[in-house]
């Protein structure tokens, strides 16, 4: 059963709104959610299928897809679901002795670099003077304070590494732009492929998580700093 689509009555009306990762599963949960709010009157799509393509580790495509944004803009809304757990087959570390450079560095460049890339040509597209909100997919394995169980290395440090980042910008971008919200979502264990090896069948169904963000995401207040939150609204430590 899908749950009620949630309606974003902090956003102006008719807002725009643009999901990068589209193609994915929660990615296309994103959109469905919003396409089914009547207040919005615009959803972009954006992957690795779209025209033209979003690669994370090419930032001329990252250039490119908001050069051909601009007529569309400003942007009141950025979900930013990208990302990834098994990279070119390779899945997370969890013993020091399987860690290797270049497997850090990809994780790396998928999950911190490419997105910081990603808001750093976007971000010109932001609406001002009125409410903003760029969401990023984070992990709450990247909160360095809940991290009891270690493991997982490079996707750990990715994600803590992708939650600086989006702290650092939110504290520059605030400065122009004092109404826009920046945050870094933990979805929960979501049904999809790139959860399935772990949890198998046992994920939260991507409508009901893309509907709770979205929800959070509305009742959050701009205050110059970046959230770390989850899927009910409540707050993550970093």
């Amino acid at each position: 059963m899908n749950p009620t689509p949630t309606s974003m009555n902090s956003l102006p009306d008719r807002y725009t709104a643009l999901v990068a990762g589209a193609s994915g599963t929660i990615g296309q949960a994103f959109v469905r959610q919003l396409r089914a709010d009547p207040r919005c009157g615009r959803v972009i799509e954006l992957s690795r299928r779209s025209n033209p393509p979003l690669q994370l580790d090419d930032e001329a495509t990252l250039a490119e897809c908001a050069r051909s944004l601009a007529a569309q803009a400003p942007l009141h809304l950025v979900i930013d679901a990208t990302g990834a757990l098994t990279i070119d087959g390779h899945g997370p570390e969890k013993r020091l002795e399987e860690l290797q450079a270049a497997r850090l560095q990809r994780a790396m460049t998928i999950n911190a670099i490419g997105p910081a890339l990603l808001l750093r040509h976007l971000h010109p597209l932001l609406a001002t003077g009125e409410r903003v909100i760029w969401a990023k997919l984070s992990a709450r394995v990247g909160s360095i304070e809940d991290n009891r169980k270690g493991g997982w290395y490079g996707y750990r440090a990715s994600k803590a590494a992708l939650n600086m980042l989006l702290q650092t910008a939110a504290i520059e971008i605030a400065r122009r732009r004092p109404l826009t919200v920046v945050a870094a979502l933990q979805p929960g264990t979501v049904r999809s492929p790139l959860s399935a090896p772990f949890v198998g069948d046992a994920g939260m169904e991507p409508n009901a998580a893309a509907c709770g963000l979205l929800a959070a995401l509305d009742r959050i207040e701009a205050n110059g700093r970046a959230h770390f939150i989850d899927y009910k609204g409540e707050q993550i430590p970093w």
